[in-house]
């Protein structure tokens, strides 16, 4: 029987971020040692990325248990949830700082190594108005499809809900599909130069971000139809909301800075 007095959520104790700790070291030992072709390195990595896969479902399902099943994420605990994403994001935001600064200091001062211009000599950057801005469209679409499902939750219309998700899942998915696409008819690669190195750190990054934000709106997707939100009670999916459209931003400085900036 809870018998708490107070609207803040005492964390009972877990094994997951433990096990997310140890899984994701063998993850990257079992990298490091596949790109190195040492023995069993691949079987090392795949260890890794099942436990991986495996603990943060668990860790999910508890947290979902709790928010969803136990009434522990209050109206307080909902505000140092949010609170503490924000400063995720905040720290999201000074990662990729990090990488569009050292793509500016190699772009706007070339070193002579390079031709003494950017993009270097013998690159060819790809047309940011063919896939590029495709892409770029088609997830900004997908922000407007996902603060329509939010919306939608907000009003309690379940079916159009449906629809708004489908809808920003398969802009995500086709948005991944053509980044991929993107890759294969580059004429570059992440081994030419430092424009190939900051080109695809810096899209890598992203895409990955979007394959992370996929799943986030997938999960809160399985809840919406399980029925796990109500009008005022929807933090998972409203942070999920918050993520997919820190992504957005960043794909509109990909654009601009790396994309047409970087082909002149």
């Amino acid at each position: 029987m809870n018998n708490k007095r107070h609207m803040y959520h005492i964390i009972e104790r877990s094994p997951w971020p433990l096990a997310v700790s140890v899984s994701v070291f063998i993850l990257v030992s079992g990298v490091a040692a596949f790109m190195h072709r040492i023995e069993y390195g691949a079987i090392l990595l795949l260890i890794g990325l099942v436990s991986l896969i495996y603990s943060m479902c668990v860790w999910w399902r508890d947290v979902i248990r709790e928010a969803t099943f136990k009434g522990d994420h209050t109206i307080i605990v909902q505000r140092g949830l949010k609170i503490g994403f924000i400063l995720f994001i905040g720290s999201e935001v000074m990662f990729f700082f990090g990488f569009f600064w050292a793509y500016f200091a190699s772009s706007l001062s070339p070193s002579v190594f390079l031709g003494a211009v950017w993009p270097p000599v013998n690159i060819h950057p790809l047309n940011p108005f063919g896939v590029p801005l495709l892409n770029t469209v088609i997830l900004l679409l997908s922000g407007v499809s996902i603060t329509w499902a939010h919306s939608c939750i907000l009003s309690n219309k379940y079916d159009e809900g449906i629809v708004a998700f489908c809808v920003t899942l398969f802009l995500a998915v086709i948005f991944t599909s053509l980044q991929f696409s993107e890759y294969l008819i580059a004429p570059f690669n992440i081994s030419d130069s430092v424009y190939g190195s900051a080109f695809y750190s810096l899209t890598g990054l992203h895409g990955l971000h979007v394959i992370i934000g996929t799943i986030f709106i997938s999960v809160s997707f399985a809840r919406f139809l399980l029925g796990h939100f109500t009008s005022s009670h929807h933090i998972g999916f409203e942070l999920a909301s918050w993520y997919w459209h820190f992504v957005d931003v960043v794909r509109l400085f990909l654009f601009a800075f790396v994309y047409i900036w970087g082909s002149w």
